[in-house]
């Protein structure tokens, strides 16, 4: 090989490495529009790119190699603090960024408009709605990221909440339909509201069945405790001036919609109630009496207030 040769060799390779580190350049000063704030699962960078491509991002085997040099991406919630970032900068910001949470528990027995308020309240956001029906949001604590857009919080309680309640559906029904299944988040979010505690819960959900089966009116405060009204005490001209069919006292049946956010006990109460004849619960203290039929329950209450 003759030294012509070689240097026109050396020449082409050059070339061709010039070429290669402008084609990278230029990939990696494109602009990437993303949300500003992610949602990273933990695993690894091929696992990381995975996640993103399943979410509209373009990225793949260069975004690949060149997150293996910044190093592993964080697991978690990430804040990229903007919404247009050159390709490197994305990357970059992914092993780097982490967002500040905030902790947020949706407890049983709250109703969606208040927790719609809390989120508010805690994510520097304004008019929440997520249009989910009332029963819906799964009860737990989550730790979401300021900054997230309400969009992205209601996708992720709607994903979360949805495999809550396919869960437990399967478990027990083989399958979700969830038509059917709302009739025991009705159910289940009325004992939520009327049981002292979770071992009361299959006893109050015989007692809904019963009067149900019998075609009487629940005649339950609970069911009034629906939406804004959750913190409200239930008093007589309440019961006399409320004419939705939350109003047990008024009308027969289920109320149209869940009341509340119920618990899985209560959920599984409403499920599998207790085989009994009581038709009446007063509550006594720290606990409710029950009774089958109504002298026993006017003796439970004459009992109690003794």
């Amino acid at each position: 090989m003759n030294k012509n040769n070689i240097i026109v060799k050396i020449i082409a390779f050059i070339e061709v490495l010039l070429v290669f580190t402008v084609f990278i350049l230029f990939y990696l000063t494109r602009t990437v529009k993303t949300d500003r704030v992610l949602h990273i699962p933990s695993g690894s960078v091929n696992y990381t790119i995975k996640s993103l491509e399943k979410r509209g991002y373009n990225v793949g085997f260069i975004d690949k190699i060149v997150l293996y040099l910044l190093g592993s991406p964080q697991a978690g919630w990430i804040d990229l603090k903007s919404e247009n970032l050159t390709k490197l900068d994305f990357l970059y910001r992914l092993t780097t960024s982490k967002a500040a949470l905030v902790k947020v528990t949706i407890i049983p027995g709250e109703t969606t408009y208040y927790i719609y308020k809390l989120l508010e309240k805690k994510l520097k956001l304004k008019n929440i709605d997520c249009g989910f029906d009332e029963g819906f949001l799964k009860p737990d604590t989550y730790f979401l990221p300021i900054g997230m857009k309400k969009r992205r919080v209601c996708e992720y309680l709607k994903r979360k909440s949805l495999n809550y309640h396919k869960e437990i559906s399967k478990k027990i029904f083989g399958k979700f339909e969830y038509d059917k299944y709302k009739k025991y988040l009705i159910i289940a979010s009325i004992i939520q509201k009327e049981a002292a505690n979770t071992d009361e819960m299959k006893k109050v959900s015989s007692v809904i069945y019963n009067r149900l089966k019998k075609h009487m009116k629940l005649q339950m405060d609970g069911s009034l405790n629906y939406g804004e009204y959750s913190h409200q005490p239930i008093t007589p001209q309440r019961i006399k001036n409320d004419n939705t069919r939350y109003n047990t006292y008024k009308f027969y049946g289920l109320p149209p919609d869940p009341v509340c956010i119920p618990s899985p006990e209560a959920i599984i109460a409403a499920i599998f109630p207790d085989k009994t004849k009581y038709l009446y619960f007063y509550k006594c203290g720290k606990r409710h009496l029950f009774a089958t039929t109504y002298k026993q329950h006017l003796r439970n209450i004459r009992r109690c207030k003794k």
